[in-house]
């Protein structure tokens, strides 16, 4: 599941855009400090190319430009981020008509074409909030909901006091185009301005750096048009004056907003700081009520502002005379909610899917049990935090491919169930494939790219199940022959239910034989070609399995990964292997023993100490084991693989590649990692035979190792014509059937022996 890269952590922007990160918010942050220098040390009335022109475009574009390049990174799918986008690029093009005119001595009236531009910010504005606020009340309880809507009317009650002695100037020339837009500035402010507080309030505690930035760049906004809505009523307003830097310093903060927004899915952004929960609420209300006495005292209050303030006392009492009843509801759904993702849970799934079965008897739907694959190794090497933080990005990118008549809720752990109403297996399969491609893409989490991957299991109504629990079970066994097959997904069938039961039994029996030692080692020596001799042995796994006789890795090693069984197989085979080891040296065969250790074991902290106990404990030198290591590890996070290794070669032990060719990689892991040797795979050695490419390819890659001061060990030596081109290749060592097969302890002594009894060592005994 981990295919993680550290990516670079962007430092701080100067001024007040902050730490988002990135190139495109320092070039932000640039522009908006020369504009506002511009601004302070500009001499006269007259209209200046520099700061009025070209900084004050700057100012309105370059924000466009960081919105285009943030909705560009979401692919162009959060609405939030398209409207907001667009309502930046309509006050650019306002601002740069405006600018432009001006530049040209022109005398605008207000309103005029540029104020078309200026005004269509707001509904756009708007409309990214509401979608903000559709989003955030998803999964939100009535009491949450009930907040923020006081918040909101608040806010709206206060800023509507504020705004009443300009309202009123503007309603001095009534019918008049100036009026009209006069009014329309403050009343557009007065609804963002209630949007976002009652959106804040939804929050809580969590109001995150990224929701600051539009908090601020909307205040900024609001500030910044009162002021100019009333310099503008009595014909006083000049360009190039600092409050011009207003409209330039919240369009920075809302695009700093989108750069973070089109980031969130590969960064958790902090919080910024942190609220009680009441404090909005609380606020508003005292706010309000301060409204209302101030109406009954000789001060006229208008209208816009008595209607919300009433509002906001009326909906703060509301819990205090329906409290019972809101608290059981919000129980009710808490109950039926994931606390994590904010999905339904596996309560809801027990509630909900039988009464959509029954709903329509005829009608087909589809059960799918989604599992993400090796989830335990994101929580062992990256802390649980983060493995929530993945689960919660993987439930939000499933809900964003699911029809609004889909059912997706987290059962538990990292399993997602999907009822598809109305599809058959067609359907289900094609879902199946977009849900996995999804998943696909890269996560960023605490600066570790994680590539994650998942199975899928369906099981088809009513064809394979005409009940939730049937279908839970047939969909549970689809689902571990999609892991096991590694197909992605599958579709249940009816010989997939003696698998399932098999999986079970094989899992219970392979806890047992680790208990009760019946796992086996062989041995397969590896030949020094420079010699022929034998320089040392690899250790393989075997099952001793009491019915069924002996098991091949294949045959047990994924359910020893899947029950978490890794690390006591891995002290197990470590144990057994030194053992021997330390036998043949007290014997005189001073053989080296190598040891495949998966990545699941790596990532166990203490394992270098341990390795080193164990051998110190045999009195052996620890440069007599090899660990041999696949590629794969070693490319899915470079940092983590060499403090790992750093730390094993530290105690003494070497390190080889096994398998090395076979995956798809960067040879520069081979630079930047201790490593010790390369075992080059089968594939490469056993089709040498009369292929010059094949040839070729083995004679480059031993002097690429050579090159780099790497042994080179050739696998899959299956005759004399490979074994003798390998030495003159230059090759440092080789082992295959050509040799010795992979034979027990007591057979391989016999195999020793006969080497030393017959007449040449390069003469080999296939055993």
């Amino acid at each position: 599941m981990l295919a993680n890269t550290r990516t670079e952590h962007a430092n701080v922007l100067p001024g007040v855009i902050g730490g988002s990160g990135g190139w495109p918010l320092w070039v932000l942050g640039v522009t908006l400090v020369s504009y506002v220098v511009g601004l302070m040390i500009r001499t006269g009335v007259d209209f200046s190319p520099l700061v009025d022109g070209w900084l004050g475009l700057l100012t309105v574009w370059v924000p466009v430009a960081v919105c285009c390049l943030g909705a560009w990174r979401t692919k162009f799918r959060r609405f939030d981020v398209l409207l907001a986008s667009a309502a930046v690029t309509s006050f650019a093009v306002g601002d740069t008509y405006f600018v432009l005119a001006t530049a040209g001595g022109v005398a605008l009236p207000y309103p005029s074409l540029a104020d078309i531009g200026f005004l269509g910010f707001y509904p756009l504005m708007l409309g990214a909030l509401a979608v903000l606020a559709m989003r955030q009340i998803r999964g939100l309880g009535w009491l949450v909901i009930l907040d923020s809507t006081v918040g909101s009317l608040g806010a709206a009650a206060v800023l509507a006091v504020l705004l009443d002695p300009m309202i009123k100037s503007a309603l001095d020339v009534p019918g008049s185009p100036a009026t009209a837009f006069a009014i329309a500035y403050p009343l557009f402010d007065l609804l963002l301005v209630s949007v976002f507080v009652g959106i804040g309030a939804s929050q809580g505690k969590k109001i995150a750096q990224g929701w600051a930035f539009l908090v601020l760049g909307l205040v900024a906004f609001a500030a910044t048009d009162v002021i100019y809505a009333s310099l503008e009523l009595n014909g006083i307003y000049v360009v190039g004056t600092p409050l011009d830097a207003g409209w330039a310093l919240g369009l920075a903060l809302i695009a700093s907003w989108v750069d973070g927004e089109a980031r969130s899915d590969k960064k958790k952004n902090p919080s910024a700081w942190s609220i009680h929960v009441q404090t909005v609420p609380t606020i508003a209300t005292a706010a309000s009520l301060g409204v209302l006495i101030l109406g009954t005292t000789q001060l006229r209050i208008s209208p816009l502002a008595v209607v919300p303030a009433a509002l906001t006392l009326t909906l703060a009492a509301l819990p205090l005379v329906f409290r019972q009843r809101i608290r059981i509801a919000d129980a009710h759904r808490q109950a039926r909610t994931d606390d994590l993702t904010g999905l339904p849970n596996r309560r809801a799934i027990s509630a909900d899917v039988p009464v959509r079965l029954s709903a329509d008897l005829r009608r087909k739907s589809a059960l799918m049990l989604l599992d993400l694959d090796k989830f335990k190794e994101v929580n062992d090497s990256l802390g649980h935090d983060v493995g929530d933080r993945l689960l919660i990005q993987v439930a939000a990118r499933l809900s964003g491919q699911l029809r609004p008549t889909d059912l997706l809720a987290r059962v538990g752990g990292d399993e997602f169930v999907i009822h598809l109403d109305s599809s058959g297996p067609d359907q289900a399969e094609a879902v199946a494939l977009n849900l996995r491609a999804v998943l696909a893409q890269p996560f960023t989490l605490e600066g570790i790219t994680v590539q994650a991957s998942a199975s899928i299991g369906i099981a088809i109504y009513p064809e394979q199940g005409e009940d939730l629990t049937v279908l839970m079970r047939k969909a549970d066994m689809a689902m571990y022959k999609a892991k096991t097959t590694r197909s992605g997904h599958h579709i249940y069938r009816n010989d997939d239910d003696s698998h399932g039961e098999a999986r079970l039994r094989t899992l219970e029996e392979l806890r047992r034989a680790l208990r009760e030692d019946q796992l086996i080692l062989h041995y397969q020596p590896k030949i020094d070609l420079h010699t022929g001799d034998v320089c040392g042995v690899e250790a393989l796994v075997r099952w001793n399995h009491p019915t069924r006789g002996q098991l091949q890795p294949d045959n047990f090693i994924p359910l020893v990964e899947e029950g978490g069984l890794m690390h006591t197989m891995t002290q197990i085979v470590l144990e057994k292997a030194l053992d021997q080891t330390a036998i043949w040296h007290a014997q005189g065969q001073l053989l080296t023993m190598a040891v495949n250790i998966s990545a699941s074991s790596l990532i166990d902290t203490a394992l270098p100490e341990r390795i080193s106990s164990m051998v110190a404990a045999r009195g052996l030198s620890p440069s007599v084991l090899v660990l041999e290591i696949t590629e794969d590890f070693l490319m899915t996070d470079r940092d983590r693989a060499r403090a790992i290794l750093t730390r094993l070669r530290a105690t003494g032990v070497r390190i080889a590649v096994d398998d090395f060719g076979t995956g798809y990689s960067s040879l520069a892991y081979l630079r930047d990692l201790p490593i010790d040797e390369l075992k080059l795979d089968k594939s490469f050695v056993m089709p040498m035979a009369g292929n010059p490419r094949a040839t070729a390819l083995v004679v480059s890659t031993i002097d690429l190792a050579h090159s780099l001061g790497l042994r080179m060990v050739a696998e899959g030596v299956e005759n004399s014509a490979a074994y003798t081109d390998l030495a003159v290749f230059g090759c440092d060592a080789a082992q295959g059937f050509f040799m010795s097969r992979p034979v027990p302890a007591a057979q391989l002594d016999e195999w020793f022996a006969s080497r030393q009894e017959g007449p040449a060592k390069a003469a080999f005994k296939s055993s």
